[in-house]
């Protein structure tokens, strides 16, 4: 993004995402209000619920290895990463909550950094959806050559130096801190003219290498040579991503399968216990409740923003307040049926943008500090659900998608999962053996 734009924060993406069709569903599903008090309060790190302590954060038992032109660095295990058990025979699942951040970027408003500190306060991981563009320097843009356009081309712009040393300072805090570094892809194309919803299996492949090679390049890109590494090995560290405008998930998702990925979050999803699509965990947010409206809309900041102030990001200002609220407890409900029912994970997607008088930012905010304190409630990223999905009996998994939308399970969590008894022996037959 070049620095005449650098302070208006990446508003043209999400703008540019008409195609989220799914802004007004009908079928509004369980709707009532949240509860008033509570359901607990959050017990301590790994007690029970297939979970164990974080670990505190170690010094690495190697000395940093400086991987290519010294952009990013090897400085082994990503510190503060929980390790997960196996259920336990009728041991109920944690509530997972995964907070994401499209595009992430260090602007002006300074949302990544604030959005770190939330996260420290309330002990919530999240993943952080980096463009790959928002590394790549303005005066460089002509190293970009995505798929159907014109080399150099972004519609969310590039960046300056000092954009990408406030990006990447941020990047690095936050992997440092136990939070995953996926991908938005670059230059946020949708629609049907050239956009990623129009790109094959092989134009994907490029996009992502492109992704990959903005990051693991920076320093040179932007002539920053001094400025330390990102601590982490990218090729190894990208293994999820968001689509931009949600298009273009059908071919992503072959690419990302042979390209090692474990999970995509591209589509949309009712509040069921996820599978896998090409072996990748399919992690799509979720359609939710919409207070007040008899239809429910996607669990993201931009679809709330498109059924409330149509057309405008700054509409009627004694509307913002309202509008917040109502994503906020829109939110809230969708946690609670989930929670005290079914406890499919809650998967939720937001912009670091200040749309509306920022008060989207404000509801994300009083619904990470609502329900990442509850008992038993685990505030993760995506790559820590896979790590946890990964770690379970898939007859589990698959028995808990039965469960539909804010269903409890009958007779409670210890006998929906109680321990199956073991097949009976075959019977013996006259003359045989056993």
């Amino acid at each position: 993004m070049s620095a005449a734009v650098r302070g208006s924060t990446f508003r043209r993406k999400a703008l540019a995402a008409g195609a989220l069709t799914v802004a007004l569903v009908g079928g509004l599903a369980g709707c009532s209000e949240p509860s008033s008090s509570g359901p607990g309060t959050k017990g301590s790190p790994g007690s029970g619920t297939g979970a164990a302590e974080k670990k505190p954060a170690a010094a690495p038992e190697n000395p940093v290895r400086l991987i290519g032109d010294g952009s990013t660095a090897y400085t082994g295990a990503q510190p503060h990463q929980p390790t997960w058990k196996k259920l336990k025979p009728g041991e109920a699942p944690p509530q997972f909550v995964v907070f994401s951040w499209d595009g992430a970027g260090e602007d002006s408003q300074k949302l990544f950094s604030h959005f770190r500190n939330v996260g420290k306060k309330y002990d919530a991981t999240m993943t952080y959806f980096l463009s790959g563009v928002y590394l790549l320097p303005e005066e460089k843009r002509a190293m970009y050559d995505p798929p159907k356009h014109s080399a150099g081309r972004s519609d969310i712009g590039f960046n300056d130096a000092e954009g990408i040393r406030d990006t990447v300072r941020e990047l690095r805090g936050a992997w440092l801190e136990g939070n995953e570094i996926g991908t938005h892809f670059n230059g946020h194309f949708c629609g049907a003219d050239g956009g990623v919803g129009t790109w094959s299996v092989e134009e994907w492949k490029s996009e992502i290498r492109q992704a990959k090679s903005f990051v693991k390049n920076w320093k040179t890109n932007a002539g920053l040579r001094a400025e330390q590494p990102l601590p982490f090995d990218y090729d190894k560290e990208l293994v999820g991503a968001r689509t931009p405008c949600l298009e273009g998930r059908e071919n992503f998702v072959k690419a990302a399968s042979e390209l090692g990925f474990r999970y995509d979050t591209s589509g949309v999803n009712d509040q069921v216990w996820p599978e896998k699509d090409h072996g990748l965990w399919d992690l799509s947010m979720h359609l939710v409740p919409v207070p007040g409206r008899a239809f429910q809309t996607l669990a993201m900041d931009y679809n709330f923003l498109v059924n409330q102030s149509p057309g405008t990001t700054q509409g009627d200002p004694n509307m913002h307040r309202y509008w917040g609220d109502q994503m906020r407890d829109g939110l809230v409900q969708a946690f609670e049926r989930s929670y005290r029912g079914n406890r499919a994970p809650v998967i939720i997607g937001n912009h670091f943008e200040s749309w509306n008088g920022g008060t989207y930012m404000r509801a994300i905010e009083e619904t990470i500090a609502t329900v990442c304190v509850q008992k038993d409630v685990e505030c993760v990223s995506f790559r820590q659900l896979a790590d946890w999905l990964d770690a379970q009996d898939p007859a589990v998994i698959a028995k808990m998608r039965t469960l539909k939308v804010g269903e409890a399970p009958a007779g409670g969590w210890s006998a929906f999962l109680a321990e199956q008894p073991p097949a009976p022996a075959p019977a013996r037959r006259p003359g045989s053996r056993m």
